[in-house]
Parts: structure tokens; C-alpha cells; sequence
């Protein structure tokens, strides 16, 4: 007998051999029916595998995570059999579950195209119709490796040959087709459904090496239901509208190229955007006790040896010799360069904090085919701050900054989605007394923010715990942007100090933090939240003055002096075009205000407002407007003073001046 825990804390005992179907049956009939996978002490299990102990035991039903998983896991097998029957001599290599869907690399000699993406697709249909039973079967791996050579398989007979002595073979029938598997699956292709959809094509390589043979990729979508699959494509055709390389250059705000791998060109307004960003950046931190400081671009290399980088960080940064045989870096980050400044001179305690902010660029390598957009990049830089504090001063620095973010998304307006805690990973410096020491500090300082944290394993940085701060966009996608990491290690291996209230040196703790993180990737998921419709403080063209007729010329080019006289980025169209058209030019690029005046206007004093997104015209006068639209341009932080700072009661608007 085997005896079985429940999540409720019941126990029952059952027959050795019995299945989770088995279980399942014993509660209700009903259950067994809509049963898809087993837990058992925290291991899945085929519906239909017998059990092989007893222990905490689960079953899993339709709307749970890990079925959902297990579908899309299906959903490959579903596809590998389809294309084999579609397109026979195609060999299977691999085919997991990945976020949100599924792929499957094929090695074919002739390529796939999307037109074949249609046909798979009905063919797993098909196969899902059928109702073929999915069954494990263990076999010999002798007989394995043979088998899948015998039938020209070759990449799994590789596969098995690689695999551990000790490891048991696993085979998946599913009808006729087999894979090579470690599972578990459904009991049967109809329980996987029939909302999937197959997406795109792409090329791999065997076992990701590219020294080895090319393969064709399929990848795919799956859910557990149709309204489920409905919703994701409209959020990805949504996320395509979006998508912050086809707006960027649609705004003219960047563009990239071979000839610089990974690096922006950004142009004026994309400039402009950026600098207002970083702009606003700097000023929240100057208000909350930080000072700016530069350090250099390149770097003798030894210096990230003593800092720890150079071991766990080297492929990721450039580096050179020169003729003299220095060895150098450019700087992957700016940390070993603060603690150069912290350590000129000698420090009291009486200085701490010292919250110490760069906006310098930083160059890390990536792979070329991990670069995306503003999103992973080669150049960047970040809103990146080192606070050097003492020990009783760490949770108050931490809660500070915590608030301090929380700030800054609301006028960003994105929602902090969630705040992870990264605990220790297996390669780090620094006792484990001490790193238990850091997360509890850093998870105690988040809950009196009001912030609740999930605790990650492993995916600390090699000196530190970190709090990874989640932003969710418009269309519900999370990033991870802002961070705070608590550092005990670097100042040890720099050997920082400052002369304690004792007459003592003493090691001060260094909290490494950033708000936005890159500002790249934060602008790049900045433009796709807002698609491109930024607020009007941080829109690089905020007002466009367009003119009817060319009568309109002269008045059109006083009202841009005067908008830009009270701090507003104005353009003016005086093209002689028709005035629809420049409209919807216009409102192309998001530009959230256009002015437009003629005859009427001039004569008057007037301008006709339109605003992004609405087909409403708003007749006032420039002066109005001017004060207007010279308020709603003041970026948050500065707001309270907006009322100060555009008072002026007349301004000098030309011809036509009213007021």
C-alpha cells in the first residue's frame, strides 16, 4: 500500500500500482474526467503512470499553470507528428514548452515556408480528432539508439548517447508517432484542444553551437482555451502596433545598423526625448541627496580583476591592449569607478550616506543574436546610483529609494506589477551569515515601503541579494527594470573605509540602484506603452503650428516664438499643403498638440487646437494657449511650481495680439 498526502492534510492509503486516474476515480467521477496531470511530492506524473511511492500528492485539472505547460509541451509533439506525415524524411530534434507556446527544430533539406504553416496547422487538427492515446514507455538504451538510427533519427540517437549512464529512456507514444521524452504528457492528443496557432519560422542550430548543423525552427502558440488564444493574439497584434523599432522610425526618434552592432543613433527628437528623460531622472535624485560624478570610459583591466567582474563578467566585457601592453575595458558598469572617488581621501562617518549617481555610458558585449532594439543593446547607459551608508543606516536607504521609485513610475505612468527578491546564487563572494543578513535586510526595507516581495532562488548578483522591480505596460506585459542590490562584498575586495564615531575604520555597506535601469530599454518599453503617444511634458515635438494658407505665415511663425519663449518644443508646417493632410502627417508622428491658424486666426489673435486622438477643434487665443499648453508641458516633478513660473500677463504674440 502506498499512503497519499492531499493539500487539504487529509491521507488516504492506496493499492501499489494504482494511477493518478485511479485516485482521481476513488473522489469523484467527475474528477477523473477533467484530470489532466498528478504532483506528487512535487514531481508531475502522467495521468495514467503508476505511482511510484506515496507522498504530498495533487491533481491538476485544466486551469492550473504546470497543465498549461504540459499543452504547449503536447502541442510540439502534436506538430513534430504533423510535419512528419506532411513532409516524410524530416527529422525531430527538440520541441520544448517556452513562454507562451511552443517550437520544434526541424533538420529538412528543403525549407519550410509560412504557406506551409497553414497545412501543419490543420494536420494537428487532425491529430487532436484522432484522440490518440499518449503512453510512457521505458526501454533499453541499446535498443533505443538503435531504433532511431534504423528509422534515420539521428539527432535523437545523439541525444540518447549523450545522456547519462544511470539515466532512464524514456519513450512517448502518441498513436503510431513516438519521441524520445522525458514527459510527462496528457493522456491523449485530444486533451490538448485545438487553441493553438503556429507563428513564425526562424533558423537554429544543433544544440545551439554554431558549428553545427543549421535546423529549421517552428514556433507556436497554445492554450487552454479558444478565448485564451483569442486574447493573446490580439495582445500581440496590439504589441506589433507597438512595437518600438517601427515607431522609432516612424517619429525619426533612432535608428541602428550593422556598422554599429547594438548601438543607438539616436536623432534630434529621439535625443531629445532621452535627455528629457534623464533630465527628470536627475532632478528627483538631486532632491533626494544625490550627487553626480563622472568616472572614465575605459579602465585598466586589473581593476575588475580586484573588484571580482573580471571573473564572473569577462565575456561580456570589451577589452584591449595597447601597444605599451597595458591590457584595458571599457566599462561594463559603473561601480569599481564610484568606490575610486569613495576611496580618494579619507571618509567619516559623519559623511554617510553618500548616494552617488553616473548617467555615463556603459558597454557590455551581447551576442548579436540576443540583440533586440533599444531593449538589448551594446551601448547604453543607466540611471545608475552607488549609496555608501553604515549599517544602522541600510533598511532607512533602502525604504527611501523604494519610495522613490514607486514615485517615478506614477509620472511615468506605468504600475509597478510585482518586486522580487533575488536571493544567493551557487557562484557569490561573501559568507552566508552575511548574505542571510542582506536579504532579510532588503525584504524588511521593501515591506515597510509597502511592498511585498517574492523570494527568487538563485538569481542574486555574485556580490549580493537584489529587489528586481517589475513595471506592467499598457498592454499587460511585465518588464524588469529598476533594481536595488545590497553589497557587503565590494567594499571588502576595494577596500573602502571610512573613520567611525570610535576613532575606527570600518567597511561601509554599498547599495547598488537604478530607477529606469538602461534607459535604452526603459525608453523602448516606454514607447510601447504609451505606442508612442507621449505625455506632453515628455513628447520631443509637443506643438506643431500649421497654417491653412500661406496669408498665415507670418502670424504662424510669432505664435512659435511665443510658445517657445514659454519653454514649449514647437515645430512649425508652413508647406504648402492642404491642411488635412498635415494633420494627419502629423498626428503619424503623436505629436499631442496641433495649432493650426489661417486668415481667421490671424485676424483675430487665435489658434485652432487639436489634440492627439481626438477630432475636436478648440478655437482660443494665443495667449490663452500659450499659458495653457505651457502648463500641461511642465514635467511632474516640477509642476507645483508651474503656476510661478508661466505667470507672465501679456506676451508678445504679433500681429493680430489679443489677451
Amino acid at each position: 500500500m502506498i499512503e497519499l498526502i492531499f493539500p487539504d492534510g487529509s491521507k488516504r492509503a492506496f493499492d501499489e500500482g494504482a494511477t493518478g486516474r485511479d485516485v482521481a476515480a476513488s473522489i469523484a467521477q467527475s474528477l477523473a474526467k477533467r484530470a489532466m496531470l498528478v504532483k506528487l511530492e512535487g514531481r508531475l506524473l502522467d495521468l495514467d503512470r503508476a505511482l511510484p511511492s506515496g507522498g504530498r500528492f495533487e491533481i491538476l485539472t485544466r486551469d492550473s499553470l504546470e497543465v498549461l505547460e504540459t499543452i504547449r509541451h503536447d502541442a510540439s509533439h502534436i506538430m513534430a507528428e504533423a510535419v512528419q506525415e506532411l513532409f516524410p524524411g524530416t527529422q525531430v530534434t527538440i520541441g520544448p514548452a517556452i513562454e507562451d507556446g511552443f517550437y520544434y527544430d526541424f533538420a529538412r533539406d528543403e525549407p519550410f515556408s509560412l504557406d506551409d504553416l497553414p497545412k501543419i496547422e490543420q494536420r494537428m487538427r487532425e491529430i487532436v480528432d484522432r484522440d490518440e492515446p499518449i503512453r510512457r514507455e521505458v526501454w533499453d538504451r541499446a535498443e533505443a539508439i538503435a531504433h532511431f538510427k534504423s528509422i534515420g533519427e539521428v539527432y535523437k540517437a545523439e541525444i540518447i548517447e549523450d545522456l547519462p549512464g544511470s539515466e532512464e529512456i524514456s519513450v512517448y507514444r502518441q498513436g503510431a508517432w513516438k519521441d524520445l521524452c522525458l514527459g510527462p504528457h496528457l493522456p491523449s492528443t485530444k486533451a490538448v484542444g485545438k487553441a493553438f496557432k503556429l507563428t513564425k519560422l526562424a533558423g537554429a542550430y544543433w544544440r545551439g553551437d554554431h558549428r553545427n548543423a543549421q535546423l529549421q525552427r517552428i514556433y507556436g502558440t497554445a492554450w487552454a482555451s479558444e478565448a485564451d488564444l483569442e486574447a493573446y493574439l490580439k495582445r500581440i497584434e496590439e504589441a506589433e502596433k507597438r512595437d518600438h523599432r517601427k515607431l522609432g522610425a516612424a517619429m525619426d526618434l533612432f535608428h541602428m545598423q550593422e556598422e554599429g552592432k547594438g548601438m543607438v543613433f539616436w536623432h534630434a527628437k529621439g535625443w531629445t526625448l532621452y535627455r528629457t528623460l534623464q533630465n527628470y531622472v536627475r532632478r528627483r535624485m538631486e532632491a533626494e541627496g544625490y550627487v553626480e560624478v563622472k568616472t572614465p570610459q575605459v579602465l585598466d583591466y586589473s581593476l575588475w580583476e580586484q573588484s571580482g567582474h573580471a571573473e564572473k563578467f569577462a565575456a561580456n566585457m570589451f577589452v584591449c591592449e595597447t601597444d605599451e601592453g597595458e591590457r584595458l575595458a571599457l566599462k561594463p558598469m559603473n561601480c569599481p569607478g564610484h568606490l575610486q572617488i569613495f576611496n580618494h581621501g579619507q571618509r567619516s562617518y559623519r559623511e554617510l550616506p553618500i548616494r552617488m549617481a553616473e548617467f555615463d555610458g556603459l558597454h557590455r558585449y551581447e551576442s548579436s543574436g540576443s540583440l533586440h532594439g533599444l531593449l538589448r543593446v551594446r551601448g547604453l547607459a543607466q540611471d545608475d546610483a552607488h549609496i555608501f551608508c553604515r549599517e544602522d543606516q541600510i533598511e532607512a536607504e533602502a525604504k527611501a529609494f523604494v519610495e522613490l521609485l514607486q514615485a517615478v513610475y506614477q509620472d511615468l505612468e506605468v504600475e509597478l506589477h510585482s518586486v522580487k527578491l533575488a536571493l544567493r546564487p551557487e557562484l557569490r563572494f561573501g559568507s552566508d551569515e552575511l548574505w542571510t543578513i542582506a536579504e532579510d535586510t532588503l525584504e524588511r526595507a521593501a515591506n515597510a515601503a509597502g511592498v511585498a516581495v517574492e523570494r527568487v532562488e538563485n538569481e542574486g548578483a555574485f556580490y549580493g541579494p537584489k529587489l528586481e522591480f517589475h513595471l506592467r505596460d499598457a498592454i499587460g506585459r511585465t518588464w524588469q527594470c529598476g533594481t536595488l542590490q545590497l553589497d557587503y562584498v565590494l567594499p571588502e575586495r576595494m577596500n573602502a573605509s571610512y573613520v567611525g564615531e570610535d576613532g575606527q575604520k570600518h567597511r561601509p555597506v554599498m547599495l547598488h540602484r537604478a530607477i529606469l535601469g538602461s534607459l535604452e530599454r526603459f525608453l523602448g518599453v516606454l514607447i510601447e506603452h504609451h505606442a508612442g503617444a507621449f505625455p506632453m511634458w515628455l513628447a520631443p515635438v509637443q506643438v506643431v503650428v500649421a497654417t491653412i494658407t500661406s496669408d498665415a505665415d507670418e502670424y504662424a511663425l510669432s505664435a512659435v516664438e511665443a510658445l517657445k519663449k514659454a519653454g514649449l518644443r514647437v515645430e512649425c508646417d508652413l508647406r504648402n499643403e492642404k491642411i488635412n493632410y498635415k494633420v494627419r502627417e502629423h498626428s503619424l508622428t503623436k505629436t499631442p498638440v496641433i495649432a493650426v491658424v489661417g486668415r481667421r486666426e490671424s485676424e483675430e489673435g487665435n489658434v485652432a487646437l487639436r489634440r492627439f486622438g481626438s477630432d475636436r477643434q478648440e478655437v482660443i487665443s494665443l495667449v490663452q494657449a500659450v499659458r495653457t499648453l505651457a502648463i500641461e508641458a511642465v514635467p511632474p516633478d516640477l509642476a507645483i511650481r508651474a503656476g510661478d513660473v508661466h505667470a507672465s500677463p501679456r506676451l508678445n504674440v504679433g500681429p493680430g495680439e489679443a489677451g
